[in-house]
């Protein structure tokens, strides 16, 4: 069966003379079982027809955001999220301006600007453009909100010029497409289950236990996995992340909440749990806000809460072939985390300094000790996403020695 057999992607085309190149794109994307639904924007009409592109795709084609019979039959938030993939093609620089910021002027940025699935762009434009810094720092950030890049390519342009700034041929974006959905993915059709960022344990309705993690480290695990091709769900305590592109990801407050998420989300083949999870909790909840009643502060008692990596360790047969925990300490780093390893019944621990002036919590950098049964293995400083990336590598090599009969 093809990789893009079931697979629905929602092809929104923006102004330029590379618009023509969707027509080939979306034959070849049907012709191995894949839908396409076109989003056209005003631009774009003027290279390719809505007629062509209904003919192609055998599909409506939408373009007006304030459309009554649109919005009464799909809706742009709808038509944003029913997508398995979002691609841009041709992505001209100002839509790529757009999205960076946020703008929503028309059909086809609001449905960028809802969508809850990852998006691949297409870049095409004039070299100057293409060159211009504003182009590139704007490329720069939606990569790092997870939106792919597939192109553009050398050669002669329509302006009469020569360099970078043709969009990329179909294929190239077929091909792209078909390495999104798992067409040779080192993690395709296997399951990750991340966890991340703190946890709140409410002491009243205001107030509460907690800690200074900002869950970047873990968002980018669940990244990275996902762009490995695996199905990742993300269990997140409160931060102020967006939700990773392509990740399911489940919002929970305390630690009981996070376990029972974990717990529906098993079995897996792989558990990172890179939260930060409150060692305790309060003991009683108080229903109103407590009030100051004299001098003396009142007494706080606390209790534990529950383990999350040592039981998804001892998960039995819903356990995950491979269970990765993360140790924060402030001192005796490996030491600890080498304790950790032998007490919580994990495959690997991540040890990480996130002592006073490390910068680990809330800054974009890491450094990590992956610690097995073998030993420990220590990596250079890294950004959070390159650690991701290389964590994400290591995981896939190891699960590559699973017998395909196990996976889920």
């Amino acid at each position: 069966m093809s990789s893009l057999a079931g697979k629905r992607v929602l092809l929104v085309i923006s102004g330029g003379i590379a618009a023509y190149k969707t027509l080939e794109l979306i034959r070849r994307v049907r012709e191995r079982g894949g839908e396409v639904r076109c989003v056209l924007t005003q631009g774009g009409a003027q290279f390719v027809t809505p007629l062509s592109l209904a003919a192609l795709s055998e599909d409506k084609v939408y373009s007006d955001l304030f459309s009554l019979t649109d919005e009464s039959e799909m809706g742009h938030i709808r038509l944003s999220r029913d997508a398995d993939l979002v691609v841009v093609a041709p992505a001209s620089a100002d839509i790529l301006a757009k999205m960076t910021h946020g703008r929503a002027d028309d059909l086809a940025t609001t449905a960028l600007l809802a969508t809850d699935k990852t998006v691949l762009v297409a870049p095409a434009m004039n070299l100057r453009m293409w060159d211009h810094p504003a182009t590139q720092d704007n490329l720069a950030t939606l990569k790092g909100r997870g939106v792919l890049s597939v192109g553009p390519n050398e050669g002669d342009m329509a302006c009469g010029e020569y360099g970078f700034g043709r969009m990329a041929e179909p294929a190239e974006i077929l091909a792209a497409i078909e390495e999104y959905f798992g067409a040779g993915a080192p993690l395709a059709g296997r399951r990750a289950l991340v966890t991340s960022g703190p946890t709140f344990e409410a002491i009243d309705p205001v107030r509460f236990i907690g800690n200074r993690s900002s869950g970047r480290q873990g968002h980018a695990i669940a990244q990275a996995l996902a762009r490995l091709g695996a199905r990742t769900t993300l269990v997140s305590g409160p931060t102020a992340l967006p939700d990773p592109a392509g990740v399911e990801t489940l919002r929970v407050e305390s630690a009981r909440d996070m376990l029972a998420a974990c717990q529906a989300a098993l079995p897996s083949d792989v558990a990172v749990c890179a939260a930060a999870v409150s060692d305790w909790r309060a003991k009683e909840t108080h229903g109103q806000k407590m009030k100051k009643n004299g001098a003396a502060p009142p007494g706080l008692a606390l209790t534990l809460n529950p383990d999350i990596l040592a039981q998804i360790s001892a998960a039995g047969n819903a356990r995950p072939r491979l269970v990765v925990g993360f140790a924060a300490e402030t001192e005796k780093v490996i030491e600890h985390a080498q304790a950790k390893l032998a007490k919580k019944g994990c495959d690997w621990i991540l040890a990480n300094d996130v002592s006073q002036g490390s910068g680990t919590f809330g800054g974009d950098n890491n450094t990590i000790h992956l610690i097995d049964s073998q030993g420990v293995e220590s990596w250079p400083r890294m950004t959070k996403d390159e650690v991701a990336a290389k964590l994400a590598a290591r995981i896939a090599e190891t699960l590559a020695e699973t017998p395909e009969s196990t996976k889920p």
